[in-house]
């Protein structure tokens, strides 16, 4: 009985699709479904009722699922501990990083950081959910906010400045508001997540404090669930965009993008390396903790 078809057999039961885990695992769906074949005869249980419609774990396989999960988790806890003695991480992460923040920030970072340490691998997923926490079984993910789920635990990396942003081009077209009630005659590139439409955008003068923290309503032809495709928009001159200054501060410095609306501040947003339980927090996960808060508190000072 060997690793692989256990991971296989945790990965059918989370996603309930043979050819979603095959998928994860990078094989074929008749190579995914012969291992679990395998493991049923060794086992000589059925671990799954299958149909045309569903599959759905037998009362055999329900119990079986519980003690793979901590066979494995074992295995890794082992692992982690003898490179600790050795003074060296090694290891594979399974982090969730936002679309844009993954793709425009970390990906040097990450690198870097693998160039140091050698035995370490990364599997990246990119996305602005955390609804792929359980399901793509992650260890980790850098996330703005605090999570809903006060079971997870989050350990801040940072605190990063929002600002208004356009590129040359669009405020060669159309002009640069002067102040916020002014965004009301640009088209303003608004971010979607989960149904939620971030199309109100709040301020404070720090010319004037008496007028407090204060929202505007922004309207736009373009709205998008990618964080990414929304400051793509923004450099190719598609309209304004409200990001956080360390997925646009590489734009900003190469003159792709300009920050509007200096004279208006916005509320700070705080990005955390969130894990789903205690468990995931291993020597590795710890070590990029650290490399990523560093560097991300460099960028944001």
């Amino acid at each position: 009985m060997n690793t692989a078809d256990l991971d296989l057999f945790i990965r059918t039961a989370d996603s309930g699709s043979i050819t979603r885990a095959a998928e994860q695992l990078d094989i074929s769906t008749a190579a995914a479904s012969a291992a679990l074949k395998r493991l049923e005869k060794q086992l000589n249980v059925q671990l799954f009722i299958r149909s045309t419609r569903q599959l759905r774990l037998t009362s055999e396989g329900e119990r079986f699922l519980v003690h793979c999960r901590a066979a494995l988790e074992s295995l890794e806890v082992g692992k982690d501990s003898i490179h600790a003695l050795q003074g060296k991480v090694a290891g594979e992460i399974r982090m969730s990083a936002p679309s844009d923040v993954g793709r425009n920030v970390l990906l040097p970072w990450i690198d870097e950081m693998m160039d140091e340490h050698p035995e370490l691998s990364i599997n990246l997923t990119l996305g602005d959910s955390l609804s792929d926490f359980y399901l793509d079984r992650v260890d980790c993910a850098i996330r703005y906010g605090t999570p809903e789920d006060s079971s997870m635990v989050a350990f801040e990396l940072a605190k990063v400045e929002r600002i208004i942003c356009a590129s040359p081009q669009y405020v060669k077209t159309y002009g640069a508001p002067n102040e916020p009630d002014e965004l009301k005659n640009h088209n303003c590139l608004i971010y979607q997540l989960s149904n939620r439409l971030y199309d109100h955008w709040e301020f404070s003068s720090n010319k004037n404090q008496a007028l407090g923290q204060y929202k505007v309503r922004v309207t736009s032809n373009r709205t998008s669930n990618d964080s990414d495709l929304v400051r793509r928009w923004a450099v190719s001159g598609k309209g304004i965009a409200f990001k956080s200054y360390i997925d646009v501060f590489n734009d900003i410095q190469a003159g792709r993008l300009m920050r509007l609306l200096p004279d208006y501040g916005t509320p700070d947003v705080v990005v955390n390396l969130i894990c789903p339980t205690r468990k995931q927090i291993t020597p590795a996960v710890l070590l990029m903790r650290d490399f990523f808060r560093e560097k991300l508190r460099a960028v944001s000072s």
